[in-house]
């Protein structure tokens, strides 16, 4: 029989409670601080086991989505339980309250909140977890347990030449009496945080043994492709499958009012079937809808009333007395492209149903399932996987349900996969903003600043409870709590959802906004003041140490100031966001055409505690290219109530030989650990778009780049 000693994090205060648990394992409970609106709404766990094989699980309450939390979370419980990290594994969270992320208040992963949510918690379970195998060994063998110490598995008595492994001691330390305050190791005497740890998901993705949601295979499953109305919001007429009958493996189609899928016994077979039925939409209210339209309507609600996110000083006088600055700078509708297509397997009978999917919001899938199934949350079992790209995409579950929705009409598993097009032309897309900004200079220094951000409230929609004031926490984010030191400014959000279009998370989405805005008008500012961008920017960081120390180390590994060749550009931008402070500068060169090249992107970057400095680098490396992309590339268009992208033939991508060479220097922290999954994405595109005015004098106010108003262009 398996013995388990289990380190349980859970509650909200900021003291520990440890409590004992039942015979043959250890539990161990602490609280953690978490901001929330009733005493019992939350209860956040984390479950470390040690079996008396002496393996180490974590019950990892964060979803592997390629940003490698998994081993940054291992890492951290390793370190402080001073566990042996080969003998370390993790296992996806079930849905469960015990496992909410403290920042958000639900079981989610996303805002670059992993290592923030959890650093503390994980350390205390860690060290909890020690304290009593420290106890239960010093018991056993009649010393004092401050003559003990930990390593790599094991409880050491170097006085008596004893030592003994965590499993064997496992049970007796069920027995201990919780440590109430457990104590956590200085930073100096860390052995695996700070260490540039090899990835414990790399060698099962590299041989193919890791399992993804569209991975799911249980037996008897048969498979679906979905089709909705390519009308945003419009419903199923009338569906034929004589021509579907003629496939091969078809077995059936199932309608339902905003959807149509076929089911076959091969996905191949099934995509063709969905191909020949003959599907006859009503359209419904939203064919007239475009681009211009939503444009138009967004342009008209920025003239309104705002609520304001924050106000310091006084604005309005401050704005009338220097030299004023306008600008107006606006970001399209962004899909999200993940490399793993949509999907999820759902297996529904009258009394249960069981679903398999990777998604960022495990609990939540659990929940709709239930409701759409009409069976109790109890009786739906939802299995979470690895997931090939999140970006924002899988914080929404409408797959999971759809998918319950085919299953009900299914006799056994059925596996539900997207279409590349189908999911580019129905994702919940990254909104689009207008931002109104205002500014003035006296004695060369900002001393007014107003900031007036449009666009839709995912936080409303997403998380209802956190969108008060009719202030969007997302939407003004990095825009209330920019770097600058500005005594007077104001930031005001308007909401404007868009006509038809449903909206959602995409990797930085606020901050991506705030940050382009913010660092394109000081650029902008800097210029028209005949000051040198890095100096302006410096001249207003005295108060922002570790922002400060981020643009200078940039600038120097940037050679900023150094000549370039003609057409080429510098650019810069500086940001501190998700508890990470960070600077980018870009070399970018534009030819007669107006086709940009990007040649390199050198980052500097404070993320406090550096928990993996590979994964830091290999995140800010991909989210630098996920946001260069969107800033060369990305615009969702409508025309007809319908998106015209379908695929990477008209979504592009950034092309291998087109990636710039990209640097990153992390600057050494001893602060808490700050996010790093979307600082990158935010940072590339100002920086950019000030390489490209540096090396054509032409100010883009507009992304993606617009490469006509490029052309022929010559530097001022």
């Amino acid at each position: 029989m398996r013995t388990n000693v289990m380190a349980e994090t859970r509650g909200l205060s900021r003291r520990d409670l440890l409590k004992a648990g039942a015979a043959g394992f250890l539990l161990v409970s602490f609280r953690m601080p978490v901001a929330r609106a009733a005493s019992d709404s939350f209860a956040p766990n984390a479950f470390i086991r040690v079996g008396d094989d002496d393996v180490v699980t974590l019950v990892m309450p964060q979803v592997e989505m390629g940003q490698g939390i998994y081993t940054t979370v291992a890492m951290i419980l390793a370190d402080e339980m001073d566990a042996d990290f080969n003998k370390v594994v993790l296992q996806h969270a079930p849905p469960d309250k015990a496992y909410i992320n403290p920042i958000f208040g639900v079981q989610a992963t996303g805002g670059s909140t992993s290592v923030r949510a959890f650093w503390d918690p994980l350390r205390k379970a860690g060290a909890s977890a020690r304290s009593m195998l420290v106890e239960a060994a010093a018991q056993q063998w009649g010393v004092d347990p401050s003559s003990c110490r930990t390593s790599n598995n094991e409880v050491i008595h170097d006085a008596s030449n004893r030592k003994v492994s965590y499993g064997a001691i496992a049970a007796q330390a069920a027995t201990m009496k919780p440590v109430t305050d457990p104590k956590l190791k200085d930073a100096k005497d860390y052995t695996l945080i700070g260490k540039p740890v090899k990835r414990k998901d790399t060698p099962d993705k590299t041989t193919g043994a890791s399992k993804y949601g569209i991975d799911a295979m249980p037996a008897g499953v048969k498979f679906a492709a979905i089709a909705q109305c390519p009308v945003f919001g419009g419903k199923v007429g009338h569906v034929d499958d004589a021509k579907a009958k003629e496939i091969k493996g078809f077995r059936q189609f199932v309608a339902e009012d905003d959807f149509v899928a076929a089911v076959a016994d091969t996905t191949w077979a099934a995509i063709q079937a969905l191909d020949a039925l003959d599907i006859k939409w009503d359209e419904g209210p939203n064919a007239n809808v475009n681009s211009e339209q939503i444009w138009e309507a967004l342009r008209a609600a920025s003239t309104g009333h705002g609520a304001v996110a924050k106000d310091v000083g006084d604005v309005k006088s401050a704005l009338s007395d220097g030299t004023r600055y306008d600008g107006v700078y606006e970001l399209p509708f962004l899909a999200h492209a993940t490399m793993e297509p949509l999907n999820c397997t759902v297996h529904y009978t009258k009394d249960a149903c069981e679903v398999w999917i990777g998604t960022q919001v495990i609990g939540r899938v659990q929940e709709d399932v239930a409701k759409a199934v009409g069976l109790p949350v109890e009786k739906v079992t939802a299995h979470n996987f690895y997931v090939g790209g999140g970006f924002g995409r899988r914080l929404d579950q409408d797959m999971a349900v759809r998918a319950a929705r085919v299953a009900v009409h299914v006799d056994g598993p059925v596996k539900v996969t997207w279409s590349r097009e189908e999911d580019t032309q129905h994702d919940v897309y990254r909104p689009v903003y207008h931002n109104a900004v205002s500014a003035t200079v006296k004695d060369g220094t900002i001393v007014g600043w107003s900031h007036r951000i449009t666009g839709s409230a995912v936080i409303a929609r997403w998380l209802p409870p956190a969108f008060k004031n009719g202030v969007d926490i997302d939407a003004v984010d990095a825009a209330i709590d920019q770097p600058y030191d500005f005594p007077n400014f104001k930031v005001e959000y308007i909401r404007a959802e868009p006509p038809a279009v449903p909206t959602g998370f995409w990797r930085g989405v606020g901050p991506n906004n705030n940050i382009f805005t913010i660092e394109s008008f000081v650029d902008d500012i800097a210029f028209k003041e005949k000051v040198d961008p890095v100096a302006f920017r410096l001249k207003h960081l005295d108060h922002n140490p570790r922002a400060k120390a981020a643009l200078q180390l940039a600038a120097e590994k940037g050679n900023w100031g150094a000549p370039l060749s003609p057409r080429m550009g510098r650019g810069v931008a500086v940001q501190n966001a998700w508890g990470t402070y960070l600077a980018t500068i870009c070399e970018a060169e534009v030819d007669e055409s107006g086709e940009v090249r990007v040649h390199r992107l050198v980052t500097a970057v404070d993320t406090g505690i550096p928990v993996n400095p590979d994964t830091i680098v290999a995140q800010l490396q991909g989210g630098m290219i996920f946001g260069l992309t969107a800033a060369l590339f990305g615009e969702i268009t409508i025309a007809n109530g319908r998106v015209q992208q379908g695929n990477f033939n008209d979504y592009r991508m950034l092309r291998i030989n087109e990636a710039p060479k990209i640097e990153v220097h992390l600057i050494p922290s001893t602060e808490h650990p700050g996010g790093i999954g979307e600082p990158g994405t935010a940072s590339v595109q100002a920086s950019l778009v000030n390489a490209l005015f540096s090396a054509t004098g032409v100010r883009l106010t507009r992304l993606p780049i617009d490469r006509k108003a490029l052309a022929g262009r010559k530097p001022v």
